[in-house]
């Protein structure tokens, strides 16, 4: 048992149900701030509310708070009340799409509710450590400059030096994000400022494809999680442009949530990271359609749309160099078939 307390935004979420999971395990005191807010974003089908009765059935030292990070004051007093020894942020506004249709909401979830939990920490906590979610969308298109081949099933980066994948140095600026994007960057730059200005313990964690049984996946948001759900139920998925060969590196939630703890143990101000499956999970479509019909014995239906999505990438894979140099102890534990194997058995059991 720890006298540890952690606060985590999105709770119910893949990320931070993960989190409370993982922490809770450990003896910390655990407090969920969620109002599902997904469920307004997509509808039934994104609604988490089975995940955060779940955890209050599962975990012991789990207080679950149904604020939403979008009120200022509300937060404020949260913060200031809890005084957490750690903030894991990783509730957002996940979808390109729905960013379009609905940029206020998008924006006021995504930095807006980040600067609120920045400051709310830095007025009540500013010794805490501070670990953001963020996302590779934040490099909006600029990955699509980087050199690829067409092969059989994928894109692939045809350059020696780029075969690990994209660097944290890749630029921000001078491309198209999405709105989404441009939301999540605004939130990572504000993050690396607390850090960098106020001298507080803040990293931004870039996610490549961030999955697990634990998501709701949605058309919208959660590609693996979705793409499953879409076989299992013998439902029809789209592919939106690149001949299906667009590419993603996968990682288990349990990977990130191990990372985020040896950051925790051995915090940095204001610090980056790419956070994916890196290259020995990565796959395309085209593979995850191979992969998870190997597992179900079902033939994916599919229908292909020939435009992509705005800002998409084409080929992204994470270079985890700089997260491996930085925290050695860590590296991916879970193959791209377990994550499939585990997905598949969730959709298959049905979720309750």
């Amino acid at each position: 048992m720890t006298d540890k307390t952690l606060l985590v935004t999105g709770s119910s979420g893949l990320i931070g149900s993960e989190v409370v999971s993982y922490f809770d395990s450990l003896g910390w005191k655990v407090h969920g701030v969620d109002n599902n807010m997904r469920a307004d974003f997509f509808g039934p089908p994104g609604d988490t509310r089975w995940n955060q009765k779940r955890l209050e059935t599962t975990c012991r030292n789990f207080t679950h708070h149904e604020l939403d990070i979008r009120h200022r004051e509300e937060m404020l007093k949260c913060i200031e009340e809890i005084k957490p020894d750690v903030i894991v942020h990783s509730a957002a506004q996940p979808s390109h799409d729905l960013a379009a249709a609905r940029p206020f909401d998008d924006f006021d979830v995504n930095a807006v509710g980040t600067l609120n939990l920045l400051e709310a920490a830095r007025r009540f906590v500013p010794e805490s450590v501070f670990v953001y979610m963020s996302t590779n969308k934040v490099y909006g298109d600029a990955p699509n400059e980087i050199p690829l081949v067409e092969l059989e099933t994928r894109w692939e980066y045809s350059r020696t030096e780029d075969f690990n994948g994209v660097r944290e140095d890749m630029r921000l600026d001078r491309s198209k994000h999405s709105i989404f994007g441009a939301s999540k960057a605004a939130a990572d730059i504000m993050v690396q400022e607390y850090g960098r200005y106020f001298g507080m313990k803040t990293c931004c964690l870039r996610g490549g494809c961030l999955t697990g049984p634990h998501h709701s996946g949605v058309e919208l948001h959660g590609f693996l999680s979705y793409l499953v759900k879409v076989n299992v139920s013998g439902g029809k998925y789209n592919i939106y442009g690149y001949k299906g060969k667009q590419v993603r590196d996968n990682i288990h939630s349990l990977d990130v949530v191990r990372f985020i703890e040896m950051f925790i143990e051995k915090p940095r101000c204001g610090e980056v990271y790419n956070i994916g499956g890196g290259r020995g999970n990565s796959c395309s479509i085209l593979e995850a359609f191979a992969s998870t019909e190997a597992i179900t014995g079902r033939k994916m239906n599919y229908e292909y749309v020939d435009r992509n999505r705005e800002g998409d990438h084409i080929c992204y894979i994470s270079d985890l160099s700089k997260a491996m140099e930085h925290y050695p102890g860590w590296s991916i534990t879970k193959s791209l078939d377990t994550i499939f194997e585990e997905i598949v058995e969730n959709w298959t059991n049905e979720r309750s």
